[in-house]
């Protein structure tokens, strides 16, 4: 519920500004504070903000980063992955987990400077190509960002491979019509590791379901992606935002590589709980007739 009570606060001050067209000036700080970057698991390394979650994969080809976080996010990502040991030009392959300003603001700008291929679910590419401007919710309230085309559109399951690590992309609808998932295998000197990249279905209108006409099939993208993201099996996991997987709780600055500490696969079925609360609330709200 977190991002989705922030969410709605910015869109209304965005709403009753003249003419706020880009990335809104107060979102918290949390979303540009610098973090610590430090190795997950394996080849999956987190490079992002305090909460805006980027990762960085380390392969034998190069790199692959997943999510960008705010356009000033830019420095920060640049900053953790030089503190890693790793070349921020090395990166070939760009993916995203949703097409909002706070996980693709900087998007452009790397796929720009480092030349990288960018691999996005089918249903969000319309609106990286309109900076934001399609967007089903965002959109209407001048929330964009700087425009990007992608290279490669991907469908549910398919494979974005670089060297030795092979992904499989997951469609997971509703939070934006191209929302999607990763999952792929890792492993360090001990064992292998299965690891989930989560986009968690949160809801950002405030209006019913029915009435959202740019997205006529909102509430049955919901439902599916809640069925599919119970069907998952994992090791470890972790999501668009640190908050969502408890980040700061489960590590501390400086703390030793500790792949144990994501590992806890209860946490995550407890959310798509919560989660399906809310969805089952505003589907409720058809049957009431009525607005929360």
């Amino acid at each position: 519920m977190k991002k989705y009570v922030i969410i709605l606060g910015l869109l209304m001050i965005v709403q009753y500004s003249a003419q706020i067209v880009h990335e809104p000036k107060n979102h918290p700080k949390e979303w540009s504070q610098s973090y610590e970057p430090f190795r997950i698991a394996g080849n999956l390394y987190y490079v992002g903000t305090y909460d805006l979650a980027s990762y960085l994969i380390v392969t034998d080809k190069g790199n692959i980063l997943i999510n960008t976080g705010l356009a000033d996010s830019l420095p920060v990502i640049k900053n953790n992955i030089k503190k890693l040991g790793f070349t921020y030009n090395d990166i070939k392959v760009l993916l995203l987990t949703q097409a909002h300003y706070d996980h693709l603001g900087a998007m452009a700008a790397i796929k720009k400077e480092t030349g990288a291929r960018l691999y996005v679910d089918a249903a969000d590419a319309g609106v990286l190509k309109s900076g934001g401007k399609t967007d089903y919710e965002m959109g209407k309230y001048g929330v964009t960002f700087k425009p990007v085309t992608p290279d490669y559109i991907l469908k549910d399951k398919d494979i974005v491979k670089l060297g030795n690590t092979t992904l499989t992309m997951l469609h997971h609808p509703g939070h934006t019509k191209g929302s999607c998932s990763f999952i792929f295998e890792t492993k360090d000197n001990k064992r292998s590791y299965k690891v989930l990249i989560a986009n968690m279905p949160t809801i950002i209108i405030d209006k019913k379901f029915s009435e959202v006409a740019a997205y006529p099939s909102i509430e049955k993208d919901y439902q599916y992606t809640l069925q599919q993201m119970r069907k998952l099996n994992f090791d470890i996991w972790v999501a668009s935002h640190a908050s969502q997987f408890d980040l700061h709780e489960k590590r501390k600055p400086k703390d030793p590589y500790n792949p144990g500490a994501f590992m806890n696969k209860k946490e995550y079925f407890d959310q798509l709980d919560e989660l399906e609360k809310d969805y089952l609330e505003k589907k409720s709200e058809e049957l009431n007739g009525h607005n929360l």
